[in-house]
């Protein structure tokens, strides 16, 4: 903007315009000239009409992910009673719109592939742990590339997970990739870094190394950016976190008492990466900050041994809520609906679409995906009528569920089925296909064949 300024400053002193000087040859009188442009006026100008128009097609797009974060760990949700303190986050959902009804996966590749996509993971073939990507589908990034006429700078930080090639990142299409290749590190303090290829040995605390890595590379870009920043927080192994990063207290780095009560460590994890995003943001310029949307996002639920409220087992690796029902806040540029919870139907497939349409590309739905860009700014937003996800097992079969507005129904691969009317029952203690609670009532009866047959047109 100010290389901009100046050169048309100097075209006004210097005579270098045409107007200008055909005006002062003809012996126009000032009269008949047109308005003096004040520099004042032409940074209004400026804005106005470049930048204006830039901020406006291509905001820039954070996406956050947290590894293992129910809603049971997230402030602002009715699940759970013991919560980290991350003002941070809670700030985001003040200014922002918090969703109650997202599905993602249970666990951890196939919910990244899912967003990465925009498919389902019978689509893709990922529909567990470790399962690799195949570089023929098409990343989000790729697809900005394609449709915004490479508009956008992409980055990715932190946790990949969906190959163990050193190369993945980059062939998938993205620009620049930092953090590390697989499910998890053994030691936050002591991990295998890599960066565009390249491997090396970090000693520096995972959450804080990949908000540097972020700072970093926002600081140098000159467009417009997508950073996808998923940290492994508070994915195990529980730890005692660096001082000045969390405010549980009594906590040693022994561990026999991480073993032996995990759950304050896991908040601590959680409130350490509360204190980095909030450091992201606040290396961010006003403008910038201003022009930025920012997506928050859990990828799974809680696990087992830290999970609060939900019945046992029914967490983190599973198609349960407690495994698949994850928090998500959306705040900064588009949102006008401020502190609000939005209860439409959301799947992690969905963010494809969202971010392509927030980033100019003129599409809305694609693939398994529904923008919900409409969401931000009106309840009255597309929205789906069923949201489904699924479970794959080393065997190759496959578990999977759909719901709508009330009814839940879960298909497993052994053929049993469960319903439950989530409405009543969230936490799903009440299945109305046990035998003591049949037959089921007509509008059960009608709320089940509607989901048997989404799930059928899903699966076609």
């Amino acid at each position: 903007m100010k290389l901009l300024r100046l050169f048309i400053i100097l075209m006004c002193l210097f005579g270098i315009s045409n107007s200008c000087s055909s005006e002062v040859a003809n012996g126009d009188d000032g009269n008949n000239m047109d308005p003096v442009v004040t520099d004042d006026e032409i940074v209004i100008d400026d804005d106005d009409s470049i930048n204006g128009d830039e901020e406006t097609t291509h905001p820039n797009i954070l996406l956050i992910i947290a590894d293992d974060m129910g809603l049971d760990a997230t402030p602002g949700y009715d699940v759970g009673t013991l919560k980290p303190n991350m003002p941070n986050l809670q700030e985001l959902a003040s200014n922002g719109l918090t969703f109650t009804n997202v599905w993602a996966y249970s666990v951890c590749t196939p919910a990244r592939a899912s967003i990465l996509t925009g498919k389902y993971g019978f689509r893709t073939n990922v529909l567990k742990v470790d399962d690799p990507l195949s570089t023929s589908e098409v990343s989000i990034h790729s697809y900005l590339d394609q449709n915004t006429d490479n508009a956008y700078a992409h980055a990715v930080v932190g946790k990949w997970h969906l190959s163990r090639s050193p190369d993945h990142p980059i062939t998938m299409g993205v620009d620049y990739f930092a953090g590390f290749l697989g499910g998890g590190v053994p030691d936050y303090f002591n991990w295998s870094l890599v960066e565009n290829g390249s491997s090396s040995t970090s000693r520096e605390y995972t959450t804080t190394k990949f908000t540097d890595l972020a700072i970093d590379w926002v600081d140098e870009q000159t467009q417009p950016w997508f950073l996808w920043l998923a940290y492994n927080a508070p994915h195990t192994p529980f730890h005692l976190p660096p001082d000045g990063l969390h405010t549980q207290v009594g906590l040693t780095d022994n561990q026999a008492d991480i073993d032996a009560e995990p759950r304050p460590y896991y908040l601590a994890s959680l409130e350490a990466m509360d204190v980095e995003i909030g450091r992201l943001l606040a290396s961010l310029s006003e403008e910038e900050r201003d022009n930025t949307l920012i997506i928050f996002l859990g990828d799974n639920g809680t696990p087992n041994q830290v999970a609060q409220e939900y019945p046992n087992r029914r967490v983190k690796g599973s198609l349960y809520q407690g495994g698949i029902n994850v928090p998500m806040i959306v705040s900064g540029t588009m949102v006008t609906r401020k502190g609000e919870l939005e209860q439409a139907l959301i799947g992690s497939t969905d963010l494809f679409a969202t971010i392509a349409e927030v980033a100019g590309t003129g599409i809305s739905e694609i693939e398994d995906s529904l923008s919900f860009r409409g969401l931000l700014d009106s309840p009255n937003g597309a929205q789906r009528q069923f949201v489904y996800t699924e479970r794959g097992d080393d065997s190759g079969e496959i578990d999977q569920t759909i719901r709508n507005a009330t009814h839940k129904y879960m298909l497993f691969a052994d053929g049993t089925e469960s319903l439950y009317d989530l409405s009543t029952d969230p936490f799903e203690l009440t299945d109305l296909l046990d035998t003591g609670q049949l037959p089921l009532s007509s509008i059960d009866q009608l709320e089940m064949n509607a989901l048997v047959n989404a799930l059928t047109a899903i699966r076609q």
